[in-house]
C-alpha cells in the first residue's frame, strides 16, 4: 500500500512539473552578456554558465549583442537589434538586463542622458507586455577600469552616474537589482581589456546572477572578524553582520536581548545592539533556517588596527626583547590579538603559479582568528602592535583587541582604496610596475615576485596601488575600531612630495571606510638608517603630523640601526604609540611627545655676528643624553648648512657656528643615521626638523 502511494505521489509530482513547464530565463545585454573575448563563448559566457548552475528545470538564452546601448538615441540601440526581437518572442519568465556600459561613449551620455530612465522603463515594460507575470532584474554595471582609453575623459564619471540612475530605475519600476559592480571592482585582473571579463570573471558573474535569482547565498555565515574570542568596540553599537539566503530571518541573541533581521536580496544582514559595557565574556547565538552559530567568548573594550609594512610586521620573536615579551605575555589577560599574516613573503623569490593565482583572488592574507595573548600567540605577532596593545590594556584595564594586517615592503598607495585613487590620483594606477611613481626597489621586487605570471600586465601584487586595501581592509568592513597605529614609509621615502599626497589620501580613504571622519591616526616616523633621503622624509612626516587633523607622530631616530632597516628594539616604539593614544584619545595626563621647536629668533652677538635662540614645547626637563648636544646645523642666506654648537637653558636652545655669521635657518638630526640626542624629561626624543628665523 505504501509503495503504491509513493508511486502515485511521484506521478503527481512529475505531472505538476510538466504542467508548470520549464522556467525560461532571458539574459539581455551587450558584449559582456554576449561573451566577447572569451575563447569559447558558447560554453564560457555567463548565460551558458548560468544554465549549468540552474540545471535542467531552466532554459537560459543569451540575447547579448556587442556594442549596444540602452539609450534609444544611442549609436547602436539595443531595441533595434534582432536579439531584442528574439528576446521578446522568447516570452521569458525571468529577464536579466545588463545594459549601460556602451552608454558611457561620448556619442551617447553627454547628448541623451536625460532619456536614460524613460528608455530603461520602456525596455522593462516591453518584457512585461509579452508576459505580464515576468520577473525582471536589472544589473548595476560591471566595472570599466582605469586602463580603458577614455577612462578619465568621461567613462569614469559617466559610469558612476549611470549606476546611480540604475538604482533609481530599479526602485521606481519595482524590479530586482543585481550588483555586478562590487564583486568585480577589486578584481581588475579579470578584465584583460578593462571592460570584458575573462572566463573566470564570466563564471563569477554567472554565480552572482544565480544567487540573485535563486536567493541561494550558501546559508548562514559571519563576516571574517566575527569569531570566538573577538573584541568589540565599547561606546559603539554592538553590530553583528554576515550573509544568509535571501529572505531568511536571522535571530541574534546577545547579552539578554534578541534582535532579528531579514537577509536582503543580496544575502546581507545586520543587527545592531545598544552599546554594551566593557568587559566579558559575553556570547552570541545566531540562528537562521540555514544554520546556527555560537560565538563565545566575546569581549567588549577597545579595538585598534595596527598596519603598515615590515617594521610594523616584525614579530616579537625577532626582536631584542623577545624572551621577556613572550614570558610576560601570559599575564596579559586583557589583551586579544587578531593576526592577518602574509601567505607569501615578498622577499627575493619567484612566486609559484598557485601563489600568483591566490594573490589575484585576494587570498594573500591569512586570517588566524582571535587569540588571547599568550607566549605562543605573541611570538609571531607584531612586536610594535603587541607593546602598543599591552600598554593600553595595562592603562585602561578593559579588554583590548589589536588587529594587525601589516605586510613587509608595501607602499602607501597599496593601502588606498581604488575609488579614491581613480578620482584623486588615477595616473598612479596605470602600469605601476613600470612608471616612476613606485619606488624603484619596490617595483623591481614586485616584478621579480611575479616573474612566473602567465599575464604579467594583469598580475596583482601587494605593493601595487589599491591591492592591500582590497585584500587587507575590505574584510574589516563594518567592524568598529577606535583608531589606527601606522608604521610605513620606507617604500615611499624616495619622493617626499608624492608621499605627502598619498598619506593624506590614505587618511581620507580609511576615515571614509570606517565611517569616522575623526578617526585618530598615530604613525611612526622613520628611524635612523644610512639612506640619503631619510632626513628630509622624516621632516616631511613631522610636518604632516602638524598639518593633518587627528594625526600624531612618534619619533624613533634614537632606536634605529645604521645598517638594518629592521632594527630590533621595538618595545619603545609600541610604548610611544600607546603614550600618544592615551594622551590624545583617552585624555590621560602624561607627556606623550618629545621636544618640538616652536620658534626661532636671531640674536646678535658681541662680535657683530649672530646666533639662533630656539624655543621648545614639550620641553620640561630638556637635556642631552650625552655630555653635549649633538645634531644642530646652521645656514645663512646662502642656504649652505654647517655644523653648530648648542647650549640648553630651560626650554631654550642657543645655536651658533663660527662658519655662519648671520644664521637664518637651523636644522636638527639631518643625517640619515643620526646621533642627535635632544630629549625631554620623559626621555622622548626631538624629531628631525628644519626651521627658519621667525619673521
Amino acid at each position: 500500500m505504501k509503495r503504491n502511494f509513493l508511486v502515485l505521489y511521484l506521478i503527481i509530482v512529475l505531472l505538476s512539473a510538466r504542467a508548470g513547464g520549464i522556467t525560461k530565463v532571458a539574459c539581455v545585454g551587450n558584449s559582456v552578456t554576449y561573451g566577447l573575448g572569451l575563447p569559447d563563448r558558447e560554453t564560457q559566457s555567463y548565460p551558458a554558465v548560468l544554465q549549468r548552475l540552474l540545471g535542467k528545470a531552466y532554459e537560459v538564452r543569451n540575447f547579448g549583442h556587442s556594442g549596444t546601448t540602452l539609450l534609444r538615441k544611442g549609436h547602436r540601440p539595443y531595441n533595434e537589434q534582432q536579439e531584442y526581437r528574439d528576446a521578446l518572442a522568447f516570452k521569458a519568465d525571468w529577464v536579466v538586463l545588463h545594459l549601460g556600459l556602451n552608454d558611457t561613449d561620448p556619442r551617447n551620455w553627454p547628448n541623451y542622458n536625460s532619456d536614460f530612465n524613460s528608455d530603461y522603463q520602456t525596455l522593462i515594460n516591453s518584457f512585461r507586455a509579452v508576459n505580464p507575470k515576468v520577473k525582471i532584474w536589472i544589473c548595476l554595471l560591471t566595472p570599466i577600469f582605469d586602463r580603458h582609453p577614455r577612462f578619465e575623459s568621461g567613462t569614469r564619471d559617466w559610469h558612476e552616474a549611470i549606476r546611480k540612475h540604475i538604482r533609481q530605475i530599479a526602485k521606481s519600476n519595482n524590479v530586482g537589482l543585481i550588483d555586478l559592480f562590487s564583486p568585480f571592482y577589486p578584481r581588475p585582473d579579470l578584465f584583460p581589456d578593462a571592460i570584458h571579463p575573462n572566463p573566470e570573471g564570466a563564471g563569477i558573474l554567472a554565480q552572482t546572477v544565480y544567487s540573485a535569482l535563486t536567493g541561494n547565498y550558501g546559508g548562514l555565515r559571519m563576516d571574517p572578524l566575527y569569531g570566538n574570542g573577538m573584541v568589540m568596540q565599547q561606546h559603539e553599537p554592538v553590530v553583528f553582520s554576515g550573509t544568509a539566503n535571501a529572505g531568511e530571518t536571522v535571530r541574534v541573541a546577545f547579552n539578554g536581548t534578541t534582535l532579528k533581521a531579514t537577509a536582503g536580496t543580496d544575502g546581507r544582514w545586520k543587527v545592531a545592539f545598544r552599546p554594551t559595557p566593557a568587559g566579558g565574556p559575553y556570547q552570541a547565538k545566531i540562528v537562521a533556517r540555514s544554520g546556527k552559530l555560537l560565538l563565545s567568548p566575546i569581549y567588549v573594550g577597545e579595538v585598534w588596527l595596527c598596519s603598515g609594512q615590515s617594521n610594523m610586521e616584525l614579530p616579537v620573536m625577532a626582536t631584542r626583547s623577545a624572551r621577556t615579551d613572550t614570558a610576560g605575555a601570559a599575564s596579559q589577560r586583557l589583551l586579544h590579538l587578531y593576526n592577518m599574516p602574509a601567505a607569501y613573503p615578498t622577499n627575493a623569490i619567484k612566486w609559484t603559479r598557485e601563489a600568483l593565482d591566490s594573490v589575484n583572488k585576494l587570498l594573500y592574507l591569512r586570517h588566524e582568528g582571535w587569540q588571547q595573548c599568550s607566549p605562543k600567540s605573541v611570538a609571531h605577532f607584531s612586536s610594535v602592535a603587541y607593546h602598543f596593545g599591552r600598554q593600553l590594556a595595562d592603562s585602561l584595564q578593559v579588554p583590548v583587541g589589536i588587529i594587525c594586517n601589516a605586510v613587509g615592503g608595501t607602499t602607501t598607495e597599496s593601502w588606498i582604496d581604488r575609488h579614491t585613487l581613480e578620482w584623486e590620483f588615477p595616473a598612479i594606477l596605470r602600469d605601476w610596475y613600470h612608471d616612476d611613481f613606485g619606488q624603484p626597489w619596490a617595483r623591481e621586487r614586485a616584478l621579480f615576485n611575479i616573474s612566473n605570471a602567465a599575464s604579467p600586465k594583469l598580475q596583482r601584487h601587494p605593493y601595487q596601488p589599491a591591492y592591500m586595501f582590497e585584500t587587507g581592509m575590505l574584510p574589516l568592513r563594518g567592524y568598529a575600531i577606535k583608531g589606527v597605529a601606522w608604521y610605513q614609509g620606507e617604500s615611499n621615502a624616495h619622493n617626499i612630495e608624492l608621499h605627502a599626497r598619498l598619506f593624506t589620501l590614505l587618511e581620507k580613504s580609511w576615515r571614509a571606510f570606517f565611517g569616522n571622519g575623526n578617526l585618530p591616526f598615530y604613525f611612526v616616523q622613520l628611524s635612523s638608517l644610512n639612506r640619503p633621503s631619510w632626513p628630509e622624509f622624516r621632516n616631511s612626516q613631522r610636518l604632516l603630523a602638524k598639518q593633518l587633523p587627528h594625526t600624531w607622530m612618534v619619533v624613533t631616530t634614537d632606536v634605529g640601526d645604521s645598517l638594518d632597516v629592521h632594527y630590533r628594539n621595538k618595545q619603545p616604539v609600541g610604548e610611544r604609540l600607546a603614550r600618544q593614544a592615551l594622551r590624545h584619545t583617552y585624555g590621560h595626563s602624561l607627556v606623550s611627545e618629545g621636544p618640538a621647536c616652536a620658534g626661532v629668533a636671531l640674536q646678535a652677538t658681541k662680535g657683530g655676528g649672530g646666533e639662533l635662540v630656539l624655543t621648545f614645547e614639550n620641553a620640561e626637563g630638556l637635556h642631552a643624553t650625552g655630555t653635549s648636544v649633538i645634531g644642530f646645523e646652521l645656514a645663512g642666506d646662502d642656504g649652505i648648512y654647517h655644523p653648530a654648537t648648542a647650549h640648553i637653558s630651560g626650554n631654550k636652545v642657543t645655536v651658533s657656528s663660527q662658519q655662519v655669521g648671520r644664521p637664518l635657518s637651523v636644522r636638527y638630526a639631518w643625517q640619515p643615521y643620526t646621533r642627535a640626542n635632544l630629549v625631554n624629561g620623559a626621555g622622548l626624543p626631538c624629531s628631525t626638523f628644519q626651521e627658519n628665523v621667525s619673521q
